[in-house]
């Protein structure tokens, strides 16, 4: 089994945060990467570019009538309707891929995930296979992953790509998916990739993260914390608790109507003294917990959305286990 996973960067979304991804490898992966492509093809005395960093300029299919061109990861065309305000778009979820051999050839492709606006409130997801061929690094195939699709997981096992997904179910909205399901496509060398019939395996809820202890990476998306005593989260029940950087804290959660609401009520914490930074942070992380509506998942974290003043921030949180 190969499962080579590099993960950091963005995801354009439109509107407040209601799109999540979690990309990890599944606990048998005992595969690890280096932040460039190990695979380089070569012609005489020509070396490509690696993978890793062509597929940022790379010309890719199947998401349009024509190929769009990214350059530094990203595309942007001209309006569909005539002296249109909005414009399509297309980019690279940055450094966001996975890594493995999809043909049998011993050589690894890589396979990178696309965002695509049209202007209204979808942002569709497409997954793109790049690898090298008769010298040239190029988009072998192209496939739809869906709108505002959550990529919970994401694995290549003997040749085939796996997905763990939150998908639009039969009655969710579309802002608002909420089955649980597993994805596989292979790359065939006529039809590109195709997709099998995916697994049905349950519904988005808090349960799902019952069991694990989350440390928080950052306050908001763009903002790592430096190093420092950690905080932490655990889901048991309708309950949560940690380390809140100095004091230990609990609370309760309840789940909305909504696939991904949620609500934090009735703080509490203990009362030690600690260095001026380390309460600063359990302030400032206290009071975004006493504020969070929406939980979902987000370049291999835990996301928590909370909104106050009319601001919303989304804070990150990595597994213990990882």
């Amino acid at each position: 089994m190969q499962c080579n996973v590099l993960m950091t960067g963005k995801l354009l979304l439109s509107g407040i945060v209601t799109l999540f991804v979690l990309l990890a490898c599944s606990p048998q992966t005992s595969n690890s990467v280096a932040p460039a492509n190990p695979a380089k093809s070569s012609v005489g005395a020509q070396v490509l570019i690696p993978l890793t960093d062509a597929v940022a300029n790379m010309t890719y299919s199947g998401i349009y009538d024509d190929d769009v061109t990214l350059t530094d990861g990203r595309w942007e065309g001209e309006p569909f309707v005539a002296d249109g305000a909005s414009r399509p778009a297309v980019g690279i979820i940055d450094d966001f891929m996975l890594i493995g051999d999809l043909d049998g050839d011993g050589t690894d492709e890589v396979v990178v995930f696309l965002w695509e606006s049209s202007g209204g409130s979808g942002t569709y997801i497409y997954i793109a296979v790049a690898g090298s061929r008769d010298g040239q690094n190029l988009n072998l195939a192209t496939a739809p992953v869906g709108d505002r699709v959550q990529l919970r997981s994401g694995d290549i096992n003997d040749g085939q790509i796996e997905l763990g997904v939150v998908q639009q179910g039969s009655s969710d909205a579309a802002c608002c998916p909420s089955q649980l399901a597993s994805r596989y496509w292979r790359l065939e060398e006529a039809a590109g990739l195709t997709e099998s019939q995916a697994d049905i395996t349950g519904k988005l809820s808090i349960e799902k993260l019952a069991g694990a202890e989350w440390v928080l990476a950052n306050l908001d998306i763009n903002k790592p914390l430096p190093a420092g005593p950690r905080v932490t989260l655990v889901f048991t029940g309708g309950r949560i608790s940690g380390s809140s950087s100095c004091n230990r804290y609990f609370a309760s959660v309840s789940e909305g109507d909504i696939p991904g609401d949620l609500t934090v009520t009735r703080v509490g914490s203990t009362r030690m003294a600690c260095p001026p930074a380390d309460m600063e942070l359990e302030s400032s992380y206290l009071n975004a917990l006493e504020n969070v509506t929406k939980f979902g998942f987000y370049l291999g974290k835990l996301a928590l959305s909370w909104q106050q003043d009319g601001h919303v921030q989304t804070m990150l949180f990595s597994s213990a286990s990882e």
